[in-house]
C-alpha cells in the first residue's frame, strides 16, 4: 500500500499505526501523530487503520528556544 509519510511517498505492508512505527523503527514513546490531520492519542496507536492514499505526520518534540 503507498501511504504519505511526512509529505514522502512511502510502500509499507503496516496495517496499523503501530505497526509502521514498527516497520520504520520509529520509537512510539518519543512521537506525536496525526493521520488525515487528526490527532492520534498514542493509546490509538495499535486501533489506528491506515488506508491507501492516507496522510500520515509523525513528529518528534524538539527543545530549545
Amino acid at each position: 500500500m503507498n501511504i504519505q509519510l511526512n509529505g514522502s511517498s512511502i510502500d509499507t505492508h503496516a496495517r496499523t499505526l503501530a505497526e509502521l512505527l514498527r516497520e520504520r523503527q520509529i520509537d512510539a514513546g518519543c512521537i506525536a501523530s496525526a493521520v488525515n490531520g487528526q490527532f492520534v492519542p498514542r493509546s490509538q496507536y495499535d486501533s489506528q487503520p491506515l488506508t491507501e492514499g492516507c496522510e500520515l505526520e509523525v513528529l518528534s518534540p524538539m527543545q530549545g528556544g
